[in-house]
């Protein structure tokens, strides 16, 4: 992954919509970031053996794929509040720069 620095962004109807400080803006569909969400939960960790772990996994309903807020993480993140409550992710600028160019 290379670095990524984010300008700004905003919700877009369905859309986060990011503007990078390298001027490139990414337009990524909230089904796209709910279904690559990074958290232990969704993605599963590793232990220390390199074992995989996955959590439950909750059905995603039509109100898990709606975004309600963005907060930042330092200077490196954003976090994500999805309709069903869930809000363990934290994606990471490069994730969501290669998100953005996955949609478009």
């Amino acid at each position: 992954m290379t670095s990524a620095s984010l300008d700004k962004y905003e919700i877009v109807n369905d859309l986060l919509v990011i503007k990078w400080e390298d001027e490139e803006e990414s337009y990524i569909p909230f089904e796209t970031l709910r279904n690559n969400c990074p958290c232990a939960e969704c993605k599963g960790e590793t232990d220390a053996l390199g074992n995989l772990y996955m959590g439950q996994g909750k059905p995603k309903s039509e109100t898990g794929y709606k975004l309600l807020s963005v907060e930042p993480v330092g200077h490196y993140a954003l976090q994500l509040k999805w309709g069903d409550g869930h809000d363990s992710g934290i994606y990471l600028f490069e994730q969501l720069k290669e998100l953005g160019n996955l949609s478009g």
